[in-house]
């Protein structure tokens, strides 16, 4: 018996020695993934018609990255003829990533394939993919099949997205509402309503308000209630001031706040000065970005919210919406006086408020802000706010000088604190470029060619700003190098150049990614907790094992969470600390069938294959965002950490875990 018993031991161990950790053991996935990843479609097409079926799956897959529509016929055939329904079901998906009449040609004979999954994801290309003439196809259909019916809402929601869908969508996504459907049917249908920037009709009202109520998941009812906008302000605002009273999750309470954008801030003032009471931070903060952004007249209420607000981030809201709205003597002072002792991030805060000052108040605080940008000593993030807030107020000066009687050039002035000049805002402008921040930089040019603005007509020499140029490089400067190449070309009366793109500059370490097992854990420790990752490696290795090597670096100890939108996504991973940083490379998007959930971990990017160091982690589903921005990661473990998350929160250490 013992000797029986130490033979299967052996058997065992001898199975598990050779056993690789990840799908990356064999060389042809490995070729097709770098072939994917230097996007070279001629030698991808090869391994679709590979006889070997996981190698024409992976490379069906591979193109919703590449996204060349060189490639649409090949794949259309796969999807169209191809044996294996897991081929076809990747190359339905990279059809309606690449788009265009090849892919839309073959997605819309694909309607008569039997095999479920094929079929889910054809109906949601098709949503991408086809025009106003053809959405009968994609309405008429009738599914069956849960799973179908899934594909279908999907692909309504898709539609909405390119603002394609028409009043027939609309009475079939309602329909997609009731509670008898499946909870992914329902969260399309629900994120459709969300998503629409107009529609039409009323017979949708009763299933988009029953379901914002009753429906069993939050994730459903918060996006339910983010459609509140195309319902009638008397019968909306009721359910929206239940909801935003009521609800358990927090996540839809933020819903229901924000649903008050869509109405006048005089007839949702109740329901959004109490969100200012929720027992939740971000709730809070969400109500406060609501009364800035809405308010147009002055209410009393405000400044005693401003006196009893704990959050710093809601009291700078409050504060910018009271300049905005008031202009009251002594604000801007008081704003000031703060400034002196507060956190950076609460700085950048201040001068994001100070930038909505109006009247008299502009001249103090554009001195202010001209004081800080030009101030070397000051962080990043209080730097490039800023800047921001000083276009701003370059804004309203012009909208309220074309308000008086137009534009007019007057004579240089001094500044002072009573006196204000369009050309004081091309002098600090200039002086800012000059000392070479590539952020400051970029959103400097982006007023620069702001037509409203009138610069056109006031700069003769901008060698300030090809000097600026001149400094910057691709790939780390993109953000930067686009905008200051568009206002060079506006300012000198030529065509707006075309977008910037990163060549391939960052080969994937496929020995480092072989050792990687296929769910190998991240721990993050932050100031509020500890959130756990699980790393994608196989769907998305290069941005996986860019992440491991940043980790292992201790790349991401000490950085900030910089970017934290209310039940959306934290945001870190920049080395400036504002969201303007990385590193000299860049890395490629990778696209899955994986959708964007409560925790998913995406890479962020000014656009495809822009990717660098920042990630991100999702508060709820979200799914405009995929196919769009790579998934690397999931959350295991932590998100009550992720939904305590606040600006200038910090990782004290990212580790991999055993």
């Amino acid at each position: 018996m013992q000797k029986l018993f130490f033979l299967s031991f052996v058997f065992l161990l001898s199975c598990s020695v050779g056993k690789s950790p990840n799908k990356f053991s064999d060389a042809g996935i490995v070729k097709i993934y770098d072939l994917k990843d230097r996007r070279a479609t001629d030698s991808l097409l090869i391994f679709l018609r590979s006889e070997n079926v996981s190698y024409r799956r992976e490379a069906a897959l591979a193109f919703a990255s590449v996204q060349d529509s060189l490639a649409s016929l090949s794949l259309g055939t796969a999807l169209l003829e191809d044996p294996d329904n897991e081929v076809k079901r990747n190359a339905a998906f990279s059809l309606g990533q690449t788009g265009g009449t090849q892919a839309v040609n073959a997605l819309i004979p694909a309607i008569e394939i039997s095999d479920r999954n094929v079929l889910s994801e054809v109906l949601e290309a098709l949503g991408k993919t086809i025009q106003k003439e053809d959405i009968k196809i994609l309405t008429d259909f009738n599914s069956k099949d849960t799973l179908i019916e899934e594909g279908q809402a999907r692909g309504f929601y898709q539609l909405s997205l390119r603002r394609k869908a028409d009043s027939t969508v609309t009475i079939k996504a309602s329909e997609y509402l009731d509670s008898k459907k499946s909870f992914q049917t329902r969260l399309a249908a629900a994120n459709y309503f969300a998503r629409s920037q107009k529609l039409e009709g009323e017979n949708f009202n009763e299933r988009l308000i029953n379901a914002a109520q009753m429906d069993v998941h939050p994730e459903v009812r918060m996006a339910s209630i983010s459609g509140f906008r195309h319902i009638e302000v008397t019968k909306a605002l009721p359910v929206i001031n239940k909801i935003s009273i009521s609800d358990k999750d927090f996540r839809v309470r933020i819903s229901a706040i924000r649903a008050c954008q869509n109405f006048p801030l005089m007839e949702t003032q109740d329901i959004v000065f109490k969100g200012l009471e929720d027992p939740d931070e971000m709730v809070r903060v969400a109500a406060s970005e609501v009364i800035r952004s809405k308010i147009e007249k002055p209410l009393n209420r405000l400044s005693p919210s401003i006196s009893s607000a704990n959050n710093t981030r809601v009291k700078a809201n409050l504060y910018a919406a009271l300049l905005k709205s008031e202009s009251p003597e002594g604000f801007v002072q008081e704003i000031i006086d703060n400034y002196q002792t507060a956190s950076p991030y609460y700085k950048a805060n201040l001068l994001s408020a100070l930038g909505e000052a109006q009247g008299a108040n502009q001249a103090k605080a554009f001195e202010f802000l001209s004081q800080e940008l030009l101030n070397d000593k000051n962080e990043k993030v209080i730097t490039t706010s800023a800047a921001d807030a000083i276009v701003s107020i370059n804004r309203n000066f012009m909208k309220q000088a074309s308000a008086q009687g137009g534009w007019t050039v007057y004579p240089p002035l001094s500044a002072s604190p009573t006196t204000m000049d369009p050309t004081l805002f091309i002098g600090v402008y200039k002086k800012a470029i000059a000392k070479g921040d590539e952020a400051v930089s970029g959103i400097i040019a982006g007023a620069l060619m702001n037509k409203d603005l009138h610069y056109k007509e006031q700069l003769t020499d901008i060698t300030f700003l090809k000097e600026a140029k001149a400094k910057l490089s691709l790939p780390k400067d993109l953000e930067s190098l686009q905008p200051l190449e568009n206002a060079i070309a506006y300012l000198e009366g030529r065509e707006k150049p075309a977008p910037l793109k990163n060549k391939f500059n960052h080969p994937i370490d496929w020995e480092t990614v072989k050792t990687i097992n296929s769910d190998q854990k991240i721990e993050i420790k932050t100031s509020k907790g500890t959130i756990v990752l699980k790393l994608l490696i196989e769907d998305s290795p290069g941005s996986a094992i860019n992440f491991v090597e940043l980790v292992k670096r201790n790349y991401y100890d000490g950085k900030f969470f910089h970017r934290v939108v209310p039940n959306f996504v934290i945001q870190t991973g920049c080395n400036r600390g504002d969201g303007y940083g990385g590193e000299d490379y860049s890395i490629r998007s990778e696209f899955s069938l994986r959708k964007y959930n409560t925790g998913s971990v995406g890479m962020a990017s000014a656009g495809k294959d822009t990717e660098g160091t920042q990630w991100f982690i999702t508060h709820s589903p979200t799914p405009h965002l995929d196919g769009r921005y790579t998934i690397f990661a999931e959350t295991i473990s932590g998100m009550e950490i992720v939904h305590k998350i606040e600006v200038g929160d910090k990782i004290i250490e990212a580790r991999l875990k055993d």
